[in-house]
C-alpha cells in the first residue's frame, strides 16, 4: 500500500489553552496510539490534503523532529462543524508481525451487459473492512463486472484471500444489477432458448414444404 508522509512536531502541552493555539496557527493537534503510551503531535493542516480528501486508502510515516519515523494508520478524524476544517486526528502505530484493522476502498472494472441492457448498477459496499499485517494491506479490491447481467451480484466470497480477513459476511452484496423498467431481460439461457426455437420453426417449414 502507497504511504504519505506527515510532518510534524510533538506536543509539549496538550491543554485546550494550547490546543486552541495550534489550530489558530494553521495546524493539527493530533495522537499515536499503538506504541508504549500515546504520542501528541501537531502537523500542518495543508499536509493532510493527500490523506483525507482523497477516496484512496493510505498508510502514514509520521515524520517528527528530531528524525523520529512512525508506520501508522489514520484511525478517525475531526471537522469543524461549520468551517470543515480539521480539529483532530487519531493515528494508530503499525508493526510488521501485528494485524491491523482498515477499509479498503473497492474500484469496479468494466462494463455491465445488464448496465448496457437497462439495468441499474447498485454500488453496494464502495469499502470494505479488512484485517491485514501492514505489508498484506492492498490498495484497492478490483470487481470486473464485464458479466454482470441483470438480476446478477458479486458477493464478499469472491474476494476472499489468504492474505488478509474480510470482516463482512461472506454473503455480504458489494455490487449487483437490478432490473429497470426499461430493461432488456435477455441472458444467454434466453438466447439459446430463441435459438433452438427458430431451428424448430425453420425446420417445420421444410418439413411441410
Amino acid at each position: 500500500m502507497k504511504s504519505i508522509t506527515i510532518k510534524g512536531s510533538e506536543r509539549e502541552s496538550v491543554g485546550k489553552k494550547a490546543t486552541k493555539a495550534l489550530r489558530n496557527a494553521g495546524k493539527v493537534p493530533c495522537v499515536i496510539y499503538g506504541g508504549d503510551k500515546p504520542l501528541h503531535f501537531a502537523a500542518e493542516e495543508l499536509s493532510f490534503k493527500d490523506l483525507v480528501y482523497t477516496p484512496n486508502a493510505h498508510t502514514v510515516v509520521v515524520d517528527l523532529e528530531g528524525g523520529k519515523k512512525y508506520d501508522a494508520v489514520m484511525q478517525d478524524i475531526q471537522f469543524h462543524p461549520v468551517t470543515d476544517s480539521i480539529l483532530h486526528v487519531d493515528f494508530y502505530q503499525l508493526f510488521k508481525d501485528k494485524e491491523v484493522t482498515m477499509d479498503i476502498p473497492v474500484r469496479l472494472l468494466g462494463n455491465s451487459p445488464g448496465v448496457r441492457n437497462g439495468g441499474r448498477l447498485l454500488f453496494r459496499k464502495r469499502k470494505l473492512a479488512i484485517k491485514a499485517l501492514p505489508d498484506n494491506l492492498p490498495d484497492f479490491f478490483d470487481v470486473d463486472i464485464s458479466k454482470l447481467r441483470i438480476g446478477g451480484n458479486i458477493s464478499v466470497s469472491t474476494l476472499l484471500k489468504d492474505e488478509f480477513t474480510i470482516l463482512h459476511p461472506e454473503n455480504t452484496v458489494v455490487v449487483q444489477v437490478k432490473a429497470a423498467r426499461n430493461a432488456v431481460l435477455v441472458d444467454d439461457e434466453e438466447e439459446d432458448e430463441e435459438g433452438a426455437e427458430a431451428a424448430a420453426d425453420a425446420s417445420t417449414d421444410g418439413g411441410e414444404a
